[in-house]
């Protein structure tokens, strides 16, 4: 029998705050977000606090909710010190050789794939720093992988066909990932989903930006990132370029993403809320047409006037 929603049973949710959540395209975040509108805070959300971090810098950063240190969890423990903010041990040549040797562990085929993905023969540091993300940082082999596929993918885009990474790379890879929680491939898949969406976006702002196509740096990444994740459209970006150029001469990043994070604060992310909530921006008027009875024009006129009645006298007289 399906329940009946009676009164009090119904959440309102603004037309504006949902865009503003399918544009996150975060199912924590909208998680997060129907939960404190549920129930006003964060009693009885049983996530790690990890997750709850992160959900909680997502919806900040759309304006949905307050920044995650102004929001603590009730009676909270204190987050924990993650693998990846510790230095990992000194592993032995001893250590790798039982590690490949070890029956039945799946170290030795992710070894074998990893250099089947990179074409070469790991050496000996290589194997040390890929024993570093299965055993310090304990991610399953399938997560390394694919954080392997994503940089080579990313090599072959910046550099040509063929151009591998190094394993340097792909670790300073999952150590991102792991610093940000994504430890299953559930997680890892959703991620590389949304770094294939920036990517796509940052070419979209590039264009905007009136820049040529090209690879963003890391910086210029997390800039497109942030103005995607507060909700700007296209129109926006392109006004805050204009007044960085403006009052710049040139492209500046930092100043550009000053003026958007401003924006933002005051809750505007579209052209026409900018134009009626922000007092600094000022829409250009049109030059006013010129004046049809400048002096000038009226001198040619009676000029002519005064040639018909010449001419008109001359005919009445012949």
């Amino acid at each position: 029998m399906p329940e009946v929603l009676l009164p009090g049973s119904v959440l309102a949710l603004s037309g504006q705050a949902a865009d503003r959540l399918l544009r996150l395209d975060s199912g924590d975040a909208a998680l997060l977000y129907l939960h404190l509108l549920r129930r006003g805070s964060l009693d009885g959300l049983p996530w790690p606090s990890a997750r709850l971090q992160t959900a909680q810098a997502a919806l900040a950063s759309i304006g949905l909710a307050p920044e995650p240190a102004a929001m603590p969890a009730p009676d909270a423990p204190p987050p924990p010190v993650l693998p990846a903010d510790q230095p990992p041990p000194e592993y032995s040549s001893e250590d790798l050789s039982a590690a490949l040797r070890q029956e039945g562990s799946t170290f030795p085929p992710l070894a074998d794939e990893v250099e089947r993905r990179l074409g070469k023969k790991l050496t000996a540091n290589d194997l040390k720093t890929l024993f570093t993300l299965y055993d310090h940082l304990a991610l399953p082999p399938e997560v390394i992988l694919m954080a392997a596929s994503w940089c080579v993918e990313e090599q072959e885009r910046k550099y040509g066909p063929g151009r591998r990474p190094f394993l340097s790379q792909i670790s300073r890879e999952c150590f991102r990932w792991s610093r940000q929680g994504i430890d299953t491939a559930e997680l890892a898949e959703a991620h590389l989903h949304r770094l294939a969406m920036l990517r796509s976006r940052g070419s979209q702002v590039l264009r905007l930006l009136d820049i040529a196509p090209r690879p963003l740096v890391a910086r210029e990444r997390d800039y497109v990132a942030a103005w995607t994740d507060m909700g700007f459209e296209d129109g926006a970006l392109r006004l805050a370029y204009e007044k960085t150029v403006l009052k710049k001469q040139s492209m500046d990043w930092s100043y550009m993403n000053g003026i958007l994070r401003g924006w933002h604060k005051k809750g505007l992310h579209t052209v026409q809320a900018i134009e009626d909530g922000d007092s600094s921006y000022q829409r250009k008027q049109p030059p006013p047409p010129p004046s049809r009875t400048e002096p000038a024009s009226q001198r040619a006129q009676e000029d002519m006037d005064r040639m018909r009645r010449l001419l008109n006298q001359m005919k009445e007289e012949g």
